[in-house]
């Protein structure tokens, strides 16, 4: 086989595996004191107050298409580039970037202070959010707005493979969120309603740190980019339509399908199951997170081999995340009996059926990462637009109806259907189908190129020949 078509397995699941490490090491840490932090809110402020945290923490999911799908142009850039510190397309690029996300977040608070003072913030988060919580809602939608150019840092980091990095960062997100809430409870401060808050803020830390980071490994790209935003004439941005438009609208229709979960628990049934999906949701979560630092490591490798005419096949990975994320869910579920009583002192249990719903959607949700960051190409984000429009409506209405037959279960199970049928099963059709279409053009090109190479020797030694008979004549 050609060279360019062989993959590098070892340098890929190296990648893996140092993303893997680090997010389980964060995780374990997080996990921990995660565990003391929701102890801690239960106790000492209430499980209302523990449903709300997990409900406003949770808005940010509603709202991954706050960068408007610039994340792909950033990843692509900086993945693709020979020389990414000197590089001139990175950097306006980057410029880009950081206008784009400018804009956002001011649109995003704006949007966050209008919902206060009309007083709408009860009707779109519903029964969950207590009396007081809309200056909360608030706040953290400020705070998210203002920190959000501050996500170029890890995109930069995610596009140079540096992702164990930008997962390590991670780590001083729970040690944050636990001194808040241990300084909250030791100096008697009612921040019952204000818990979200200090979730907003410390992520706003670790976005800050992962800036300043990637701004040392492509000095001087990220700060002349800073400079640059304010002068437009001067410094023209780049057009990023192509790959930032299909992702835009996977951004916009990704959380309605399955982010909002908590929403219909919340205005469809009780307390009580809002607080039960919170829980499973907050351990389930690790496992996915750690699946998402894997999974996203796979992007750079893709986008540099398809910047340098190689193919990196995710029929393997598929089958190993797959397996891998079935694994870790079936061992969380079996070590929940003891797990759950000790978070929630006591006072929360978890169905049976929620606990194989998130199995289920933590399996699946470990199929789709190889291939769609596979598809990361103008093509492959295309595609995947229709498929995950289909899945709003298809999921809204299998959770709708599920809530009411099997409760907290109910939005998860409709999640996991979603992602079957429109993620994984369209998913891995496009790129079977993709896969076969690049081998035949790479191979037609190698043949090309060897047919060129033999004519060009023939013709050489048939005119060495010559010359020597010419010589040989004179």
């Amino acid at each position: 086989m050609p060279r360019h078509l062989r993959s590098d397995g070892d340098g890929l699941w190296a990648a893996v595996g140092y993303s893997a490490g680090a997010k389980i090491l964060v995780m374990g840490i997080s996990g921990v004191l995660g565990i003391i932090t929701s102890r801690l809110i239960i106790q000492h402020f209430g499980v209302g107050a523990y449903a709300q945290y997990g409900l406003l923490s949770s808005i940010t999911a509603l709202l991954p298409f706050a960068d408007l799908g610039i994340a792909a142009v950033i990843i692509n850039a900086v993945a693709g580039s020979d020389d990414v510190k000197s590089d001139g397309h990175v950097r306006a690029v980057i410029t880009t970037a950081l206008r784009i996300l400018i804009v956002s977040g001011s649109i995003i608070a704006a949007v966050g202070f209008a919902l206060f003072v009309l007083g709408w913030w009860p009707a779109v988060l519903g029964d969950g959010l207590l009396a007081g919580g809309s200056l909360a809602a608030f706040l953290c939608l400020a705070v998210f707005g203002l920190v959000l150019p501050l996500s170029v840092g890890p995109r930069v980091l995610v596009g140079l493979g540096r992702v164990s990095t930008q997962v390590s960062i991670q780590a001083v997100v729970a040690p944050t969120i636990l001194v808040c809430v241990v300084t909250s409870v030791a100096l008697s401060i009612p921040a019952g309603n204000y818990l979200a808050v200090f979730s907003y803020a410390a992520s706003g830390v670790s976005a800050f740190i992962g800036l300043l980071v990637a701004a040392r490994h492509v000095r001087p790209q990220i700060a002349m980019a800073i400079k640059a935003v304010p002068h437009r004439r001067r410094y023209p941005g780049v057009a990023v339509g192509s790959v930032a438009w299909p992702m835009l609208l996977q951004m916009l229709a990704l959380p309605v399908a399955i982010q909002t979960d908590r929403l219909l628990l919340s205005h469809l049934t009780d307390g009580p199951q809002l607080a039960q999906y919170n829980l499973a949701s907050q351990i389930f979560g690790l496992v996915l997170q750690t699946i998402a630092a894997a999974g996203i490591t796979l992007w750079p490798i893709y986008a540099k081999a398809r910047s340098s005419r190689r193919i990196e096949s995710p029929a393997v990975p598929t089958m190993w995340f797959t397996l891998g994320g079935l694994l870790l869910g079936v061992t969380l579920a079996a070590i929940s009996p003891w797990l759950v009583p000790y978070i929630s002192a006591g006072k929360i249990t978890l169905d049976p059926a929620l606990m194989i719903g998130f199995v289920v959607f933590v399996t699946l949700q470990a199929a789709k990462y190889p291939a769609g960051m596979y598809m990361t190409d103008k093509r492959g984000l295309t595609f995947q637009v229709i498929p995950i429009l289909i899945m709003v409506p298809l999921n809204l209405g299998i959770s709708w109806w599920l809530v009411g037959v099997v409760g907290a279960a109910g939005p998860i199970l409709g999640s996991a259907i979603g992602v079957l049928a429109c993620q994984v099963i369209p998913n891995l059709w496009y790129v079977r189908r993709d896969l076969a279409k690049r081998r035949a053009v790479l191979e037609s090109d190698t043949e090309s190129t060897d047919i060129e190479g033999t004519t060009d020797s023939a013709g050489s030694i048939e005119q060495m020949l010559l010359d020597e008979v010419d010589d040989g004549l004179t």
